[in-house]
């Protein structure tokens, strides 16, 4: 019995009607009744309120699964009150035909306390926020970042276009300048010897890989020519030979093109890498030079000043990087000339002892070539895989 009563309870229909804010004894004892109802009634997050709207004739559902309210209490006068021991009348006899105000209606559904769930979008937010300032750092960063680049281009290209027309003034250090067209001449010349030195070593390599495959044709030959075995003889073991010294000269020519390879591809371009960074530090220089200059002749007023101390800072700090710079450049200058003579002098007397000695015929005097450079040569077949790398 109470269970049923409970129920019906916490599920009937409540018809609201608009007709003005007229209150009657009727009234105030439904408001009464339905607040025990709210108080002593079903946890509101399984329970919905219909109703018929408040002049219209179709109704709607209001919702109140985000609405937490108290657990199912028993209510013993309320329980006595609706079988009948109380003197209170039936509460749905009276919701056939009274219906409540609006005001009553509205106080109904704001009853307080029973809202806890709009905390819970506090402890949400913060997270998203924090995020949103965090993308926010990010994107302000990146676009001061943009426009320093943007301002800073302007102003070189600016710079670069007043040079190549004859209308802006350029820093310019002769005995520097004069040192890097050697530097990049003799570079040039250097790649040139380099790729003669490897034509060389591939034209010589297919000579000695000609001269093994003809040596092992005259030892063949001369096992089945019995009646020219001698002279298959002495020609096969000339090949062979002439391979064996061709290897070993193969190997000092390598040795000669790997020690050019590696002052002109790395040594070298090591050091231009710093010119070309000097050479970008000048035109920025001499970019916020004029520009500094250009704002020394113009208004004093404290914008103008301003700009002015700015335009001050940026060129100093231009300054400062290329001066930096150009003390890096000399000094690579002067240790690659150092290094290239001490390089060129070995490698050059090396090819020079090897050669001579490989067309002289001198095989001793080609090993001891070999051994005074501490070139090692490569066994035949270590450049071929394993056969533990071919599976």
């Amino acid at each position: 019995m109470t269970d049923s009563i409970l129920s019906k309870a916490a599920t009937m229909e409540i018809p609201i009607n608009s007709n003005g804010d007229s209150r009657t004894a009727e009234d105030d004892s439904l408001e009464q009744d339905l607040q025990q109802v709210m108080v002593s009634g079903p946890n509101l997050n399984e329970t919905s309120i219909v109703s018929g709207g408040y002049g219209g004739a179709a109704e709607g559902i209001i919702p109140t699964s985000s609405i937490k309210g108290p657990a199912i209490r028993f209510n013993p006068e309320y329980f006595d009150r609706r079988c009948g021991n109380a003197p209170k009348p039936d509460i749905r006899s009276k919701s056939r035909g009274i219906t409540p105000s609006q005001s009553a209606a509205s106080r109904i559904a704001n009853q307080p306390g029973h809202y806890p769930a709009p905390s819970m979008h506090h402890s949400n937010s913060n997270p998203s926020m924090m995020s949103e300032e965090a993308t926010r750092g990010v994107a302000v960063e990146k676009f001061d970042s943009v426009k320093k680049w943007s301002i800073n281009t302007y102003k070189c290209t600016k710079q670069m276009f007043s040079e190549r027309f004859g209308r802006g003034t350029k820093t310019v250090d002769l005995e520097l300048e004069a040192q890097i067209d050697v530097l990049r001449e003799t570079k040039m010349k250097y790649e040139r010897i380099l790729r003669l030195a490897r034509e060389l070593t591939n034209h010589f390599y297919n000579m000695v890989q000609t001269q093994q495959a003809l040596g092992d044709t005259f030892a063949d030959l001369s096992q089945k020519s019995p009646e020219l075995q001698d002279e298959f003889g002495y020609n096969a073991e000339t090949q062979r030979l002439l391979c064996k010294n061709g290897e070993t000269l193969l190997g000092a020519i390598n040795f000669f093109v790997s020690s050019i390879n590696t002052l002109v591809n790395k040594t070298m371009e090591d050091t231009l890498m710093t010119i070309k960074m000097y050479e970008n530090a000048r035109l920025e220089f001499d970019a916020y030079r004029t520009d500094l200059e250009e704002l020394s002749v113009g208004p004093r007023d404290a914008a103008a000043m301003m700009r002015f101390e700015i335009a001050q800072q940026q060129y100093q700090i231009q300054k400062d990087k290329y001066e930096r710079l150009h003390s890096d450049v000399s000094i690579k200058l002067k240790f690659l000339e150092e290094n290239k003579v001490k390089v060129m002098h070995k490698q050059l007397l090396l090819f020079h002892n090897a050669i001579s000695a490989y067309f002289a015929g001198n095989q001793q005097q080609l090993e001891q070539t070999l051994r005074q450079f501490n070139v090692k040569l490569k066994p035949p077949g270590s450049d071929k895989p394993s056969w533990l790398e071919e599976q």
